[in-house]
């Protein structure tokens, strides 16, 4: 029996099946994002594909002579089994395209669709990949940085959103605090093996993670993470997710790929804007002079990836004391000079009343401490003045 035949004795759901086992060797065996590869898996089969790698057959379409030698020497060495076993000790399954948990949004990625996914954590991945939002940023971030990431990932948290993320230092880290310490949900998406978290100054937060969360990844138990492979980990989070946050990005940085990719797929692009003298925000001012949407809290990330109805609050300055007087007592108020007295038909005319109805006003605002007389004219008292001042936006 080859590695590729029904198996027996795992514990793995459809461990059994021809096709499970066939993906579970590919993951060691293709890279990620592989679409090449993954056209072979959509046409032939996993388990043909399988088939053909291990008994070293002939190259497939696409593929060179000297890739096809790499693909093989690769696939002799797999151990499906095995790596099943060690993913059970490790408490993480296989998940692959069909199966009731795996997220049917991932298929947009086409060939690029990862083969199956390794999940650690007790949740079911496809109903919490069904109300989630990426965020995502610099690795080195500012102060202002990390707060904004946890802030907005404490927010979408309490809102009932799932945060998912790198697991990366900076933004990725405070977003995945964020939304535990606020007691929500979040998922790490790995570019090594969920086994072996990295960076290694996250393995507290990622076993975190994974005993409050989920974490995921394309790559078999023990793989390290390249550069290539953190680059081609953005598209699973932008494909997972119905949207995608950027918080502080230069402009080369990888979050930017996960961005463009959640455009690509038709996802929603939100950006947080920074102060313009930082070379960390620049990306993200790119980002909101394409079509990105900029957004400065969870209320605004949610109304757009929300359902109807979901909406932010109206956006306004702090209510003045002044904003609750009658329009007409108003009109009367800002009749009145900043300096001086005024008489009452001076204000009667400024404010387009008659002099009754401006006196009417006077006493009323006089008794509220907006107004004094002096003698037969009317002035502002401080408390006005400051007031007005406020709302006028002076400093």
């Amino acid at each position: 029996m080859n590695a590729v035949d029904t198996i027996d004795a795992v514990d793995e759901g459809d461990a059994g099946d021809d096709e499970f086992l066939a993906r579970v060797l590919l993951t060691r065996v293709l890279e990620p994002g592989d679409e090449t590869g993954g056209r072979w898996v959509r046409e032939l089969g996993a388990g043909a594909v399988a088939r053909r790698l291990r008994e070293r057959g002939g190259p497939l379409p696409g593929a060179s002579g000297k890739r096809w030698a790499g693909l093989l020497a690769r696939a002799e060495r797999a151990d499906p089994r095995g790596d099943l076993a060690v993913a059970r000790e490790a408490g993480t399954r296989f998940v692959h395209p069909g199966a009731a948990e795996w997220p049917r949004q991932l298929d947009d990625l086409g060939d690029a669709r990862p083969l199956g996914l390794w999940v650690r954590g007790g949740a079911d991945l496809r109903m919490w990949a069904l109300r989630s939002v990426a965020v995502v940023g610099a690795r080195a971030c500012t102060e202002y940085g990390a707060h904004t990431a946890a802030t907005l990932s404490a927010g979408l948290a309490e809102r009932g959103w799932i945060v998912v993320s790198g697991g990366a230092y900076g933004v990725d880290g405070a977003a995945h605090r964020g939304a535990l310490g606020s007691g929500g949900a979040t998922v790490a998406v790995l570019a090594c093996g969920v086994d072996r978290p990295y960076p290694r100054g996250h393995t507290g937060l990622i076993t975190r993670i994974a005993e409050q969360g989920l974490v995921i990844g394309e790559l078999p138990p023990g793989e390290h993470p390249t550069p290539s492979r953190f680059v081609l980990r953005n598209r699973v989070i932008a494909a997972l997710t119905r949207g995608t946050v950027v918080v502080e990005a230069a402009h080369r940085s990888g979050s930017l790929v996960t961005a463009r990719a959640a455009r690509r797929l038709g996802r929603h692009t939100m950006g947080v804007p920074g102060p313009v003298t930082s070379g960390l925000s620049a990306g993200v001012h790119e980002l909101l002079r394409q079509d990105a949407v900029l957004v400065t809290d969870a209320a605004d990330v949610v109304e757009l990836v929300g359902e109807m109805g979901e909406l932010a609050p109206e956006r306004r300055g702090p209510v003045l004391p002044r904003d609750l007087l009658e329009p007409a007592g108003r009109q009367v108020l800002a009749a009145l000079p900043a300096r001086g007295a005024a008489r009452a038909e001076d204000v009667a005319r400024g404010a387009q009343t008659t002099r009754d109805d401006a006196i009417a006003r006077l006493y009323e605002l006089r008794a509220l401490g907006y107004v004094e007389r002096h003698g037969d004219g009317w002035k502002l008292t401080r408390q006005a003045v400051i007031s007005a001042r406020s709302g006028s936006g002076a400093s």
